[in-house]
């Protein structure tokens, strides 16, 4: 799979926290009934890898993929899970060299034009933008359409269902991602129903 991909099936990369393991079939099918497929299954928590694994076994029409990914070991002990791609915080060409020899597509974090040229250097041209309202948000993007006219991005960090329409309308975004469709206290109740409703939310979003 190309890193670019997994922007097509749709605006909006689910950035999701998982605590209990227990939580990750029903939260990945709410996000698949409100036509979300591409799912990132964060390592913030110990639940993470396993709710990839189970992901990735009982749901194949899922596109599970495994983010916050910081070193080599990251990035093997996800794909064994069944990780179809990976998501940094930033980039370093030794987390881009084990992705590219597991065959795991790699979607890195930048934050600066140095980092966006190390990723370049190494054949990758889809990045995120992280943490990207911190870092200048929709400014900073538009500076920098013009000198990495070859680059696309995925903005997250701090972008809301409010806000996505603003980066998803700049000709250099694919897709954004984002924490909003997955809510902790939703995921701690059980409350499937309302994620895929915020789920079938997103498909309007580009037009907004």
């Amino acid at each position: 799979m190309n890193p670019v991909d997994i922007a097509t099936h749709g605006p909006v990369i689910p950035v999701i926290v998982i605590d209990r393991v227990e939580d990750a079939l029903p939260l990945a099918e709410a996000l698949l009934a409100g036509g979300v497929k591409v799912l990132e299954v964060t390592l913030r928590t110990p639940a993470g890898l396993p709710s990839i694994e189970a992901i990735a076994r009982s749901l194949p029409e899922a596109i599970v993929g495994v983010g916050t990914v910081l070193n080599a070991d990251d990035a093997r002990r996800a794909s064994e899970a069944g990780a179809r791609f990976a998501v940094s915080p930033g980039y370093t060409s030794a987390v881009g060299s084990a992705c590219k020899g597991l065959n795991l597509p790699l979607l890195p974090g930048v934050a600066t034009s140095s980092e966006i040229m190390t990723a370049l250097a190494d054949g990758l041209t889809f990045l995120k933008l992280f943490p990207a309202e911190a870092v200048g948000g929709i400014p900073l993007l538009k500076s920098w359409a013009s000198p990495f006219g070859q680059v696309s991005f995925c903005p997250t960090g701090g972008i809301t269902l409010a806000t996505a329409p603003n980066y998803l309308g700049l000709p250099n975004v694919r897709c954004v991602g984002g924490s909003w469709l997955t809510p902790a206290d939703a995921i701690r109740s059980g409350d499937w129903a309302r994620i895929t409703q915020l789920a079938r939310e997103t498909h309007a979003l580009r037009g907004a």
